[in-house]
């Protein structure tokens, strides 16, 4: 699928790039993700070659118990399928199972997290810029997948809560408590 809606009612025409929109999304996650872990004071790192896990997110910190720096893996992902905003304790987000298994692993040396994030359909609503902010629609949301089961034969649903919004304030907290030898 390409770029290749039409513009809205009143809109200078713009002309987009002809990038699949799936990879647009993917690219405009990846500079969330930087921005939440430049706010935190972490480092990021890309695994290579990529073996189910998108991004690994260190933390410094001597307050840390287990180590004076602690990392967690993040798999990223990204949908127009769901609203922006949703209502309710949580969204349906639905994985490929062995996506899921990587996620769901219950004895690991390095904590994994999925983080979610929700766009708009319309590509020319996904971001905002203005001389006082740069705002990105809509957010990531972020959900601890260990020991969740598979469900489906090919995919499976999983809740991920409204509540937990991944932003810096929240990428400090997943870090404190691994740091503190807890799960995120």
């Amino acid at each position: 699928m390409t770029l290749t809606e039409p513009q809205p009612d009143g809109a200078a025409a713009v002309l987009r790039g002809d990038l699949a929109v799936t990879a647009c999304m993917e690219t405009l996650q990846v500079g969330y993700l930087h921005a939440v872990a430049a706010a935190a004071g972490c480092s990021l790192s890309q695994p290579f070659p990529d073996n189910g896990i998108d991004w690994q997110v260190s933390h410094g910190s001597r307050a840390h118990a287990v180590d004076d720096e602690v990392t967690v893996k993040i798999q990223l992902k990204a949908t127009a399928q769901t609203a922006p905003d949703p209502r309710g304790p949580f969204f349906s987000f639905t994985l490929d199972n062995d996506h899921l298994r990587k996620l769901a692993r219950e004895r690991v040396a390095v904590p994994r997290i999925l983080v979610v994030m929700l766009l708009p359909r319309r590509v020319d609503r996904w971001l905002s810029a203005g001389p006082d902010a740069l705002e990105l629609r809509h957010c990531c949301y972020w959900v601890n997948l260990a020991g969740h089961p598979v469900t489906g034969q090919r995919r499976t649903n999983v809740r991920v809560p409204t509540a937990k919004v991944f932003d810096d304030r929240a990428l400090c907290d997943i870090m404190a408590r691994v740091g503190a030898g807890g799960s995120p």
